[in-house]
């Protein structure tokens, strides 16, 4: 499936024809908030069109998420684990991100369906996930929903992070943000509380994903903010080694301290999880 993201509230298809200077040649995904095409332009170059759909429009919580997520996209793109960034703005009314074209899936659609090229790639796409999560840190953001639907895999494993429309600065200190969106079963004890939290929210929601993409299970299951939180909380972890006894320890034990509840003994940066997880997957 080409640029395989996951939108939200599945509505009736839009049909392919011009936008703009652009024509779209063919859905990718549609959603509640947003579509995304293949697009062309007029030298038949390839993209990857993210547009507001019409009862979008006057959301303005999510159209300020929306061109939020384009700028922040526009500042850190420089880095081959974050999808490219080319332009967005308005046409005809609606707002638009253009981005690279990349063939391949989300990974929230591999592990659904065991893909083979998580199991010939799966140490090399833990680790670059872990490289493109640095180097948003290191670009001066925090992602703040980080989850498998938002990680692109292209058919020879590469890795491209996408949606950035959550990311705040990253803070000196741990600070509250406003609104406290994300993704329940990635957010960290300190997000989901409300409380302050820094770029060790992000390693958190790291780990979730690698325990997933290893186990094929995600570590605290819920269908709820709150039994995700009490699981998180009163420790409620099955090992990742009694769900995949093919994990090495020191693996294992990268992921424990990737899902410390207390954020002040998890990871404190990702250069730090980069270094172990490539120490004890380069072996």
């Amino acid at each position: 499936m080409p640029f395989g993201t996951t939108e939200r509230n599945q509505e009736p298809a839009a049909q392919p024809g011009r936008f703009g200077r652009f024509r779209l040649e063919e859905l990718v995904n549609h959603g509640g908030v947003a579509e995304i095409w293949l697009a062309t332009d007029a030298q038949r170059q390839y993209f990857a069109l993210r547009r507001m759909i019409d009862n979008s429009l006057f959301n303005f919580t999510e159209r300020r998420r929306f061109f939020h997520g384009c700028e922040v996209l526009a500042q850190i793109h420089h880095n081959e684990y974050v999808i490219n960034y080319f332009e967005h703005g308005k046409i005809e009314g609606r707002p638009y991100l253009l981005m690279e074209y990349v063939e391949g899936a989300n990974l929230k659609l591999l592990i659904g369906r065991s893909d083979q090229v998580l199991a010939d790639n799966v140490a090399q796409i833990i680790i670059d996930m872990a490289l493109g999560l640095e180097q948003v840190h290191d670009s001066g953001f925090i992602h703040l929903d980080f989850k498998p639907e938002n990680i692109l895999v292209t058919p020879n494993a590469k890795v491209r992070l996408i949606d950035f429309d959550l990311a705040q600065p990253k803070p000196e200190e741990p600070k509250r943000m406003a609104g406290n969106p994300g993704t329940p079963a990635y957010m960290a004890p300190e997000h989901l509380q409300h409380q302050a939290l820094d770029q060790r929210a992000d390693i958190f929601a790291f780990g979730v994903t690698a325990y997933e993409v290893l186990t094929f299970a995600k570590p605290f299951p819920g269908d709820t903010p709150d039994e995700i939180l009490r699981k998180q909380v009163n420790g409620e972890l099955i090992p990742p080694r009694e769900l995949n006894s093919d994990i090495p320890a020191a693996v294992e034990k990268i992921l424990f301290k990737c899902l410390e509840r207390d954020l002040d003994e998890r990871y404190p940066y990702m250069s730090v999880v980069v270094r172990d997880l490539q120490a004890a997957l380069y072996v």
